[in-house]
């Protein structure tokens, strides 16, 4: 199981346009990749409204992870999204 943790850049947190960019991401990755904040249970990236119920606010820290073929590839493009804010 790889992990990452990031930081969120959007000044929205993870709501809205930044939660379906990272949906659409997610799902375009060969591996399913999970989100978590807090110890919270992790949600599946490619849903939106799992992504804005994780309630991921700016500056708020989030593990992702993923398993298989693929998954640290996967990990380090999403974790880019998360680390950009694209409100700007």
């Amino acid at each position: 199981m790889a992990e990452r943790r990031v930081t969120v850049a959007s000044k929205v947190g993870l709501h809205a346009r930044p939660a379906a960019l990272l949906a659409k991401a997610a799902a375009d990755q060969p591996v399913t990749v999970t989100i978590a904040k807090d110890g919270s249970e992790p949600v599946d990236a490619a849903s939106v409204l799992g992504l804005m119920t994780l309630g991921a606010m700016h500056g708020d820290e989030v593990v992702l992870s993923a398993d298989g073929d693929g998954a640290d590839a996967a990990l380090d493009a999403i974790a880019e999204l998360i680390a950009t804010d694209h409100d700007e």
